[in-house]
């Protein structure tokens, strides 16, 4: 494969890694989340996610290879499971008494 082929070839995942992050952005708005879509260091699409009534608890969340995957690179849910993955971000960024 080109250099070249290789560069379309991360576009097209990262505008994929996008499209699914914006959708769990969505629902987890839903839940009262705050997430903000940005790129990494490295310039890969990932999502910050925040409890806004406990903005210390926060995660870091990227999409690639049909996952949604926490930062130390396990798997959260699959990228067509956006509520059970929002679920599972809720259940671990909740603050106490929630």
């Amino acid at each position: 494969m080109s250099t070249q082929q290789t560069t379309e070839a991360d576009a097209i995942g990262q505008t994929d890694a996008t499209a699914d992050l914006e959708s769990l952005v969505a629902e987890l708005a839903t839940r009262g989340f705050q997430a903000t879509l940005r790129a990494s260091v490295d310039g890969i699409p990932c999502l910050t996610v925040r409890n806004p009534r406990a903005s210390v608890l926060a995660e870091v969340v990227y999409a690639d290879a049909g996952s949604f995957w926490w930062s130390w690179r396990e798997p959260i849910a699959g990228v067509d499971q956006v509520t059970t993955a929002a679920g599972i971000l809720a259940r671990v960024l909740r603050a106490v008494g929630e």
